[in-house]
Parts: C-alpha cells; structure tokens; sequence
C-alpha cells in the first residue's frame, strides 16, 4: 500500500514507482521530484503524455521513485488499473515489481469497493481486477510466491482480501475441474467476500477487546449483506455468492451464517473457507499474533471436519516448498 510522506503541515505526497509509468500514455495527475528532503517539485503537469524522452532523462538522473499529491490517489488509481494488463505483460518489468504493483493496486482497490461497495462500476473495476489477477498467476507458480511474499502480516480487510483471491486462486488452480470460468467465479468471490463488512460499523471491525455478544451477532451477518451488496449491482454471477455467503460455514455445522454442512457447501464456499482462516490466522491483530505458515496448516487439519479434507491437502501442498507435501501433525484428519 501507498506510504504517505509529509513535506509540510498541509500537504501529503504518494511516492510512485518510475517503473509503474507507461511510455506514451496520458497522466490525470501531476509528478514531483524530491528536490531535498523537505522539498517536491512539480515535475510535469497532468494531461501531458509521458514520453520515452521523459523516461530516460529521469532515468539519467537516478530518479527512480516520483510523487503525486495525495489528492490525486484515485486517478492515480484508475490509471494503474487501466494499464495493469499492459505493465503485467512487459518484459522489462522484474516479475517481483509487476506482483507489487498487481498487489497494491489491488489492495488499494478494494478501499474504493468498501466506500462504495453497492457502486457498479467499482464492481466492475474488481472484475477487470480478478481477470488481471488470474492472467498474471496462469504464468506459473513463481508468480503466485511473488505474491505470496508480499502478504502482509498486518491484518486489514484491504489487503486480507487480496491475501485471501491470491490464495484461493492459487488453490483453485491444482484442481483439474478449474477451467477459466472456474476461477473467475470464484477470484471475484473470494476478492469480495467481505464486502458486507461494509455496513459494520468501524467501532465493532476496530474493537481490541472481545466482542459482546450483540456485536458478534451483527458481525455475523457480514455474509448475507455482502451478497445482498452484490445482487444489487447485478454485476457479478451468481455462482460467486456462495464464496460470500458460506466463508464461515465449517463442516459439522459449525459455522455460520446458515450452519452448513460440509456436503450441502458449495466449492467455492469450502475455497475461500480454507484461505479465509489460514490468512486470519497468520496475520497480526491487536488481540492476536500471527502465526507461522506451518503451525496454522497443523491447527487447521486438527480442526476435524470444519474443512474438506481434500482441498486442505491440496493447499498444505501449496504452501510447501516447490508445491510439494509437508508434514503436519493430523494430515488424516477428515
């Protein structure tokens, strides 16, 4: 995500990547350069082209990182989006900085859908986002681990839901049933599953204390107004829903919001299960810390039943080296 610098007592700048600019394309935003370490200057004004020219003569003085006005986020925004297919397709972008900016465009993408998350074109902006997503980790599976490295292990719902697409597309993709449809479905779910958080309020999302039980009552509705969110844009396929509706559900009917049981779930509801509980469990909260990838995948298979056996295994295997098994107390565990 954006780190936000203060140059004086009004003003934030958002460092930008040189590498994230397009040659030839149109900026809706102006660029600074640090002149000093106090002091931007306006470098070149929106609505110029940004030329080849204007690369390399950056590039000859060592600027390799520019500034925007933090007013200007949101165009800086749609610009990334509108040219991350042709940035995650260049061949002399490192694979490491194309998974950096795919993810912090994502994430920062995400902040935009839960201010307004009933907004279609947001919606519409996610599902571009979802087909990028899948196009980039198709590459193989070096292109997944980039991403992987730059989960955060601070919890936020920005960047949790990027971690938990990233995660349930990458499992989705061991599957042999999982063609192109298979995974769009399922990345816009999993990249949305928490959009009914939308309609809770920040006091109860925030909260470093236990919650009462009132609170935890409204937190559990999440699933249901995130799909209600979604069939009021009538932008994303119904398929999609149970990736929302069924991210709490466990087997046993142990979970919510309809006490499923693991045959009455959907697979993209058992997914994103899996990806939703390993990233909640390996982030750092105020009231929990994070752990380590291998004592989680050993506490979820401890877990008898709350998820389906296979689809863990597979995603024990993702995260092993090289894709392969690693070892885990109660890999049997149905």
């Amino acid at each position: 995500m954006p780190r936000y610098i203060k140059t004086s007592p009004q003003l934030n700048y958002v460092p930008v990547s040189l590498e994230a600019l397009r040659i030839d394309s149109v900026l809706n935003f102006d660029l600074y350069v640090q002149v000093d370490r106090n002091k931007l200057s306006l470098y070149r004004s929106a609505a110029l082209p940004f030329t080849e020219a204007t690369m390399r003569r950056l590039i000859e003085h060592g600027v390799t990182t520019l500034y925007i006005d933090g007013s200007s986020r949101k165009e800086y925004q749609i610009y990334m989006e509108e040219n991350l297919a042709e940035i995650l397709r260049s061949p002399d972008l490192p694979e490491a900085k194309k998974a950096s900016i795919l993810y912090d465009t994502s994430t920062e993408l995400i902040r935009d859908v839960l201010e307004n998350p009933t907004y279609g074109e947001n919606i519409r902006r996610s599902k571009n986002m979802v087909q990028n997503t899948i196009s980039y980790m198709l590459q193989g599976r070096e292109a997944f681990l980039n991403l992987l490295r730059l989960t955060s292990v601070n919890y936020t719902v920005y960047t949790h839901s990027v971690n938990v697409c990233t995660l349930s597309v990458a499992l989705a993709q061991r599957l042999k049933n999982a063609d192109q449809k298979f995974l769009y479905e399922l990345g816009i779910g999993a990249l949305l599953h928490d959009i009914g958080k939308a309609r809770v309020s920040e006091r109860i999302l925030n909260k470093t204390t236990a919650l009462s039980a009132m609170e935890q009552e409204i937190m559990r509705r999440h699933p249901r107004w995130g799909v209600e969110m979604l069939r009021e844009t009538g932008e994303v396929p119904a398929a999609a829903y149970s990736a929302v509706l069924q991210h709490h559900e466990r087997g046993g009917r142990k979970g919510y919001p309809d006490k499923l049981d693991m045959h009455e779930m959907h697979v993209y509801g058992k997914i994103v299960a899996i990806a939703d509980s390993f990233d909640a469990m390996t982030t750092e909260r105020v009231y929990q810390k994070a752990m380590e990838t291998y004592p989680a995948l050993k506490l979820m298979h401890t877990l008898k039943g709350h998820f389906d056996s296979e689809l863990l295994r597979e995603f024990t295997m993702l995260l092993g080296p090289d894709g392969e098994p690693i070892s885990t107390s109660s890999e049997t565990a149905e």
